[in-house]
């Protein structure tokens, strides 16, 4: 079964979208903000399609990252299961 590209019916690149959807998301700029640095780029966006796009596609673009990050920690040898235990005594 092929998986079904979600940028399928988009007018835009899925790299645009990604960019705008990061600049939003990482930074603390408005949608008014990333639609300007993305005009200053050459990219004639409108902040509504930014809203658009971040309502759309952040829940997949965050599930991405937390899988690579995941990944990352899992190959490194320092990767490990450990359990803290800790006992407190109260004095009565």
């Amino acid at each position: 079964m092929t998986k079904r590209d979600p940028f399928k019916y988009f007018h835009s690149s899925p790299e645009i979208i990604l960019l705008a959807v990061m600049l939003y998301v990482r930074f603390p700029l408005s949608l008014r903000n990333v639609e300007d640095l993305l005009h200053e780029r050459g990219i004639e966006i409108s902040h509504e399609s930014v809203r658009f796009w971040w309502q759309r596609f952040d829940p997949k673009f965050a599930a991405e990252i937390r899988k690579k990050r995941a990944e990352r920690l899992r190959s490194g040898p320092q990767w490990q299961w450990h359990l803290d235990e800790m006992f407190v005594k109260i004095k009565r």
